[in-house]
């Protein structure tokens, strides 16, 4: 097909304004910008790629995306530096419009998960991005993002997943009320991280698969439950997890942020769960 060449051209606006919202609901789709994102979302997804860019250069730097489009039966347009710029500013020469991945709570649930991020009226996108990539590092099986969250297919909430979205499901739009009912349901202990909590993290990893115990057992499938940015859990919401814990700060910082706190809760969990021979585990280690 002709190199797109007209960075005002209808297609690229159509694409371009998958950035908002209201574009994204209208049409379906969302934006997936850069090498890194577009990457895995052409090997792990390939059903879900709607239409796939890359400038000429971009398209030999990265030839690894072009091959796996290809052996999947995707096909690629390119278009010159101004035309994916217009698309996304973002988009190092490579942009993907997706379509979202219908997932319901219960189909996550029918896969019995072990270790499971619920995020309740979290609405930073850099915040949801990072929880998801840790999560997905960590080894978890799903993370849940409540009503009143973010929508994880903004395109910063895509970007700072670093692909991680495509590697685990993402439930979006339960209430909490009704999520916590079904993860106890299906046998997850649901634990709240709050820095006043009653329990401290430390304690717990101490003790957990130790047999009975009075404390919350890390190595029990769990489902963390982590508040919003600014305001924490309400105590409402506190009230519905089995238990409350802490993040010990050793050091004088006043707290951890919420992408952080998530990490250090998900890799303990994981590790109680892995010393059990529990199925979360992850088998990477690359940071980048």
């Amino acid at each position: 097909m002709p190199e797109l060449t007209n960075p005002r051209a209808e297609r690229v606006r159509s694409v371009r304004a998958l950035a908002g919202r209201s574009a994204r609901l209208r049409a379906g789709r969302f934006l997936v910008e850069g090498p890194q994102s577009v990457r895995e979302l052409v090997r792990e997804q390939p059903a879900a790629v709607a239409e796939l860019y890359l400038t000429h250069e971009a398209a030999e730097r990265h030839a690894d995306i072009v091959g796996a489009a290809a052996a999947a039966g995707v096909p690629h347009r390119t278009g010159t530096p101004e035309v994916l710029a217009a698309m996304s500013p973002d988009a190092q020469g490579v942009v993907a419009v997706a379509r979202p991945r219908p997932l319901s709570l219960d189909d996550v649930l029918a896969r019995r998960p072990t270790l499971v991020a619920l995020l309740a009226r979290v609405r930073d996108p850099g915040n949801a991005g990072a929880v998801i990539r840790a999560a997905d590092a960590a080894g978890a099986q799903a993370v849940v993002l409540t009503t009143e969250s973010v929508d994880p297919h903004s395109p910063k909430v895509v970007r700072s997943t670093a692909g991680s979205l495509f590697h685990l499901p993402v439930v979006t739009g339960v209430g909490l009320a009704e999520a916590v009912d079904a993860l106890r349901s299906a046998g997850l202990l649901v634990l709240a991280a709050d820095g006043t909590g009653e329990h401290d993290l430390d304690d717990l990893l101490d003790v957990a698969g130790t047999g009975p115990q009075e404390a919350p057992d890390l190595a029990a499938p769990t489902a963390w439950l982590l508040g919003n940015e600014a305001w924490g859990l309400p105590q409402e919401d506190r009230a519905r997890a089995d238990a409350v814990v802490r993040v010990p700060i050793h050091g004088r910082a006043e707290s951890l942020n919420l992408a952080t706190a998530a990490t250090v809760l998900l890799y303990a969990s994981a590790r109680a769960q892995r010393r059990r021979g529990g199925r979360a585990s992850g088998d990477g280690s690359q940071v980048g």
